[in-house]
């Protein structure tokens, strides 16, 4: 459970750099970020993310590169769909999701597919490479 939990809060770092991504954490945004977690098994460790993230004023391009690199040592799992999705939630809070809310929110599917793609094709070149 231990490498889950750190997924989660990875997670929150994720959804600052979203929040953040405008230049400002509006209040909309960390009340629905509030709301959507407060039934979540690990809400606290997320949002405790969150707020360590905003209370450092982190660089939103730190952060974002720091999920990336943790993610793609995790690999694929099914909680990426729900990252996602809280993601788009907590850009629409505050009058609809900026320009700069959508590339983050594309870059992170992009980015994750394209290095797990990267993945596969070390392996099957390794593969290649073991039974000839």
């Amino acid at each position: 459970m231990r490498k889950e939990k750190k997924l989660y809060e990875v997670f929150g770092e994720l959804l600052y750099a979203l929040a953040k991504a405008d230049g400002v954490i509006k209040k909309e945004e960390k009340e629905t970020l509030t709301q959507l977690l407060k039934n979540h098994a690990l809400g606290s460790e997320i949002l405790w993310s969150f707020e360590f993230e905003e209370s450092h004023n982190s660089s939103v391009e730190e952060i974002y590169n720091k999920v990336i690199n943790f993610c793609h040592v995790y690999g694929p799992a099914p909680q990426y769909d729900e990252f996602i999705t809280a993601m788009k939630i907590v850009a629409d809070a505050s009058d609809g999701m900026t320009a700069k809310e959508h590339k983050l929110i594309s870059s992170f599917s992009e980015d994750l597919m394209e290095r797990f793609q990267r993945d596969i094709d070390k392996l099957k070149q390794f593969e290649k490479k073991e039974y000839r």
